[in-house]
C-alpha cells in the first residue's frame, strides 16, 4: 500500500469515526424515546423499546404541556426569524457593497461592533423596552429583532463580494430596472446558496433559543419548544418521566431535520464560496 492510499484510508477512517460520534447522540435519543422511564433508569440499551406510542400519547395528552401549540409557535418564530434575518441582511450587504456614500466605512465598523456584543448584555434593557411597549407575553419580540443580524450580514457581504459583480447591477440600471427590482429579481437569486445556509443557521438558532423567550413569554399557549422541554425536565420527582422528556426532544428536532434536508444541497456551496473573497 502506497503512502497516498494509506493517507486516504486514514482520512476515511477518521471521518467515519467522527460521523458515528455525531450520529450516536441521535441514536440514543431515538432509542430512549421508545423506552419507559424505569427502563431508561437501568442504563443504555442498543435495542428499541416498545413504549414509543405510549410516550407519544402521554406527551400529547399532558394538559400542562401544549406540545402542538409549542411546535406551532416555534415554527412561526423560527421561520420568520430566518426570513427577516436573511432578507434584510442581504439588503444591507447590497447597500454596503454597491453604493458609495459618506461614512460607509464607519457604518460597516458600527455593525461589526454590534456583532461583538452578546445578547445577555442587552437582555435587561430589551425586556424593559418590551414592557414599555406592552409587548411582553407576545411572540413579536422573539422574531422582529432578527431584522438586525450582524453575523448574517457579514456572511452575506463576503459572499456578495465574491459572486456579485457591480457590472451586473449597472447593467440592470441601464436597462431601466429600479433598485428594488434589481435587488429582488437579480441579486436575491444570485445569493440563493448563501441565503439557504444562513436560513438554516437562523432557523436552528431561533428554534433552540430559550433565554429570551423564557423572559418574555408567560402564557402557556405562547410557549415555544425549549420552554416546554425545560418545564417538563423541571417537573417534581413524582411526575418526572424521562421517556416523555426524550419523546419531546425527539419531536423538537424533527422540524430542524426537515429544514436541513430541503436546504442541505446549498450548504457546502454556500459556505465554500462565501468564506473566500474574490
Amino acid at each position: 500500500m502506497t503512502i497516498r492510499k494509506l493517507n486516504k484510508l486514514v482520512r476515511y477512517v477518521v471521518l467515519i469515526f467522527l460521523s458515528i460520534l455525531c450520529l450516536f447522540s441521535f441514536y440514543v435519543l431515538i432509542v430512549n424515546s421508545t423506552r419507559a422511564h424505569s427502563q431508561i433508569q437501568k442504563g443504555f440499551s442498543f435495542t428499541l423499546g416498545d413504549f414509543f406510542s405510549t410516550n407519544l400519547k402521554k406527551v400529547l395528552a399532558n394538559e400542562n404541556l401544549p406540545v402542538l401549540k409549542g411546535i406551532r409557535n416555534s415554527l412561526l418564530v423560527s421561520a420568520l426569524s430566518a426570513l427577516l434575518s436573511t432578507y434584510f441582511s442581504v439588503l444591507t450587504a447590497f447597500a454596503i457593497h454597491t453604493y458609495e456614500f459618506r461614512f460607509k466605512r464607519l457604518v460597516f465598523t458600527f455593525i461589526m461592533m454590534i456583532m461583538m456584543v452578546p445578547p445577555q448584555v442587552s437582555a435587561l434593557g430589551f425586556i424593559r423596552w418590551m414592557g414599555r411597549m406592552n409587548m411582553m407575553d407576545s411572540l413579536i419580540p422573539l422574531f422582529l429583532p432578527a431584522i438586525a443580524a450582524p453575523i448574517v450580514f457579514y456572511f452575506m457581504l463576503s459572499y456578495m463580494q465574491s459572486n456579485l459583480p457591480k457590472a451586473v447591477v449597472e447593467a440592470a440600471r441601464m436597462d431601466g430596472a429600479s433598485e428594488f427590482r434589481t435587488f429582488n429579481q437579480i441579486v436575491l437569486p444570485m445569493m440563493k446558496p448563501a441565503i439557504a445556509v444562513q436560513a438554516i443557521f437562523a432557523f436552528v438558532g431561533s428554534w433552540n433559543n430559550y433565554f429570551i423567550p423564557a423572559l418574555i413569554i408567560r402564557s402557556a399557549d405562547k410557549k415555544t419548544m425549549p420552554i416546554l422541554i425545560a418545564q417538563l425536565r423541571g417537573a417534581d420527582f413524582l411526575k418526572f418521566d424521562m421517556g416523555q422528556v426524550y419523546m419531546l426532544i425527539f419531536l423538537a428536532i424533527i422540524p430542524i431535520i426537515i429544514v436541513y434536508i430541503f436546504l442541505s444541497k446549498y450548504i457546502v456551496r454556500g459556505v465554500a464560496v462565501g468564506s473566500v473573497k474574490g
